[in-house]
């Protein structure tokens, strides 16, 4: 809204950058961007001088041009290094994890934070590929991914089987659900009376961490019972939309 102050938060210093270009016309002028965590907000407002807000916004997930750079290793899609990173600055990687988790550790890892029924038969078939050798790119664990897949006798689907386990390793790299759930407890002592908070989850973990937050709330309202989701145009134009779920409350007047 016009004078209004707004502060963006991103680790990724690439979409940083493409963000203060495009808006280098309000940078300084209304609009603070900083390279910080979306849970570290409290420290950044700190910073600011500012205690309370008036709306929180959270867009979750992985960006898509993010997915398109093969170098930054999201996608099964393309070769590239196991990477996985949202901060190109952190130490650890997804081949890090791959390579020195257990077997018990991976499958726990893709059953839990992937939803992958074959986690136990994928774990099992990883740990047979580094026998060979150290797993370093997206395309060499795919393949170890759809063997197993195959061994199963599972057949050719509409989505790859690599999907949830990219997924598991994402999250895992990027610690994203810790995060989530700092950012909403944190989130009511630093929402004015009357402030809003939206979130758009990507997944259903994501959004049911969200939906029993709320819940569990009594300073906050619930202005979305369910979660709004793109209409059929949307999906149509923009397929990454179709997992989309907003939902939005506000911060109880005291």
């Amino acid at each position: 809204m016009p004078g209004g102050r707004y502060i963006g938060l991103d680790l990724d210093e690439e979409l940083l950058a493409e963000a203060r270009q495009r808006l280098s016309g309000l940078v300084g002028h209304g609009l603070d961007l900083f390279k910080a965590n979306y849970a570290e907000y409290p420290e950044v407002l700190a910073a600011l001088g500012l205690q309370r807000v008036d709306v929180l916004f959270l867009d979750l997930g992985v960006n898509s041009a993010q997915l398109a750079d093969p170098a930054r290793g999201f996608s099964f899609e393309s070769e590239g290094p196991l990477d996985m990173r949202y901060d190109r600055t952190q130490a650890d990687k997804a081949l890090d994890l791959v390579n020195a988790a257990s077997e018990d550790q991976l499958a726990d890892l893709f059953y839990e934070l992937g939803q992958e029924p074959l986690s136990r038969k994928i774990a099992r078939r990883i740990c047979q590929v580094r026998h060979s050798g150290r797993i370093t790119t997206t395309r060499v664990l795919a393949s170890a991914v759809e063997s197993a897949y195959a061994a199963a006798g599972k057949g050719p689907s509409r989505r790859s089987p690599a999907t949830r386990v990219f997924q598991a390793l994402r999250i895992a790299v990027n610690h994203e659900l810790e995060n989530l759930q700092r950012f909403l407890d944190l989130a009511p002592t630093h929402l004015a009376p009357g402030g809003k908070l939206a979130v758009i989850s990507f997944h259903s973990l994501e959004d049911g961490i969200v939906k029993r937050w709320l819940r569990g709330q009594d300073d906050m309202e619930e202005i979305t019972r369910r979660p709004v989701v793109a209409d059929p145009a949307e999906r149509h134009s923009n397929p990454r939309s179709r997992s989309a779920k907003l939902r939005v409350a506000r911060r109880m007047e005291v």
